[in-house]
Order: C-alpha cells, then sequence, then structure tokens
C-alpha cells in the first residue's frame, strides 16, 4: 500500500561499491536501480541523494585542508549521480541531474522550483554534490532537500543492517533492533545513524525518516507494497 507522494532516496557511495568497497559494482547498481523503478511505477516521485563515500571521504584527505578534502568528495558524488541516471535510463526512466556546484556542461544547477516541477512531470530527480558547500555531509543534503521540496519522508537506505539497532548488530549479538525511535532519542543515545547536523535539521522540521537495509534493494519496494513494517521509522515525536 501506498503510503508517501514524494520521497528523498539516501544512499551511501558504499552502497554502490558493493563487496568491492571501492567503485562501482554494476550488479549491485542494477538491483538498487531496478527497484527505484518498481517504487517509480507505484506513482511516487522520487529525488535521490548519493554520497561519494566509493571514492572519497572527506576525513579521507589528512594530508590536505578538510574544505578541498570535502570538494573531492562533493565530485565523486558527482560520479555516483551520473552512474545512477546511466542505468535508470536504459531502464527507460526519464531523469534529471542535478549539480550544487555549477557544471552546467554535465547537470543542471539545482534550483529549488525546476527540482519540484521535474517531480511533478514524473523525472526522478538526482541532487549530486551535496550542499555545494564544505563541512556539510550528505546526510545533511538529504535532510535539506526533503525539506525544500516538501518530501513526505527520506528513505535512508543502509549497507550492513535493516534497521537502527542499540548498538552494532555486526559486532554484537543481542543488538537490539529499534521499530521507532524519536530524533531526540537518537541524539541522546547518540546513535550514529546520521550525523548531528542532519538529525537536527530533520527533527527540527518534523521531516520522518525511514532507516532500512538496502543490502537487499526490494526493501524499498515493500515499504511501498507490503502491511509490514520495514527498518526503523523515526519521527519527531510519536
Amino acid at each position: 500500500m501506498q503510503k508517501f507522494k514524494r520521497v528523498v532516496l539516501k544512499l551511501s557511495g558504499e552502497a554502490l561499491a558493493g563487496n568491492k568497497g571501492f567503485g562501482f559494482d554494476d550488479e549491485v547498481i542494477e538491483k538498487i536501480c531496478s527497484s527505484i523503478k518498481e517504487v517509480h511505477n507505484l506513482g511516487v516521485e522520487i529525488a535521490i541523494v548519493v554520497g561519494g563515500g566509493n571514492f572519497w571521504r572527506g576525513r579521507s584527505g589528512a594530508q590536505i585542508e578538510r574544505a578541498s578534502s570535502d570538494t573531492i568528495g562533493m565530485l565523486g558524488t558527482v560520479m555516483n549521480g551520473l552512474r545512477i541516471q546511466g542505468s535508470l535510463e536504459e531502464m527507460g526512466l526519464d531523469t534529471r541531474l542535478m549539480t550544487a556546484i555549477d557544471m552546467k556542461e554535465v547537470a543542471e544547477p539545482y534550483i529549488r522550483r525546476r527540482a519540484i516541477r521535474h517531480l511533478e512531470k514524473g523525472r526522478i530527480v538526482i541532487f549530486s554534490a551535496g550542499t555545494g558547500l564544505p563541512y556539510f555531509s550528505t546526510d545533511t543534503t538529504a535532510s535539506l532537500r526533503a525539506l525544500e521540496i516538501d518530501a513526505d519522508v527520506i528513505l535512508l537506505g543502509k549497507t550492513g543492517t535493516d534497521g537502527i539497532y542499540d548498538k552494532d548488530p555486526n559486532a554484537f549479538d543481542d543488538a537490539v533492533k529499534y521499530d521507532k525511535l524519536t530524533y531526540k532519542e537518537i541524539l541522546q543515545q547518540e546513535i550514529k545513524i546520521m550525523d548531528t547536523t542532519a538529525t537536527s535539521l530533520s527533527m527540527d522540521n518534523n521531516m520522518p525518516l525511514i532507516a532500512f537495509g538496502i543490502d537487499d534493494p526490494e526493501n524499498m519496494v515493500k515499504i511501498f507494497s507490503q502491511e509490514e513494517d520495514i527498518g526503523t521509522i523515526v519521527k519527531e515525536k510519536f
């Protein structure tokens, strides 16, 4: 059953690398894009924010200044956006890649009203280059863009887990999964699901979030097509 009309799907760069850990895993990307198509076919308007960690993470640049390192990461998100766009277009979907850094030969500049119009016309919009500013993560980008385009929810695709736990489920057998959480609980318990800036922004503006396992991309479809609860839902309050 369809629950949301307009969503922001947040994907990490690592999700595109699969078990390779770096670059692209074409098989994994095709599976993710196939699930995106299934959700789109349900009539859901989809915007995508993708990270760049499969190429570069800001903290990787210990020998250069943080602003330059973060800019390298932003360019990595553009490469990832182009790769996702390519697969979605091959599947017959109409897409638009928008960048927060001006590179008009590659993609459209991010303009809020234009992005909303693309979504209204049934196009999948991919937001890349983060916020265009250093020191802000793509988690924060997802929260910001979701608010700007008036999305109903952020879908946070996580690798290595199927939701939010009280501790790392890959390291502790007694880890307990949460079905529901408030943003305040995430901050108080210092749960590392998003950075604190993104968490606070979503909390202050009452933007719901569903954290789910992207290792099985069909989980994304199940959020819309099944009655069962998938992942962990996060709100300001319940």
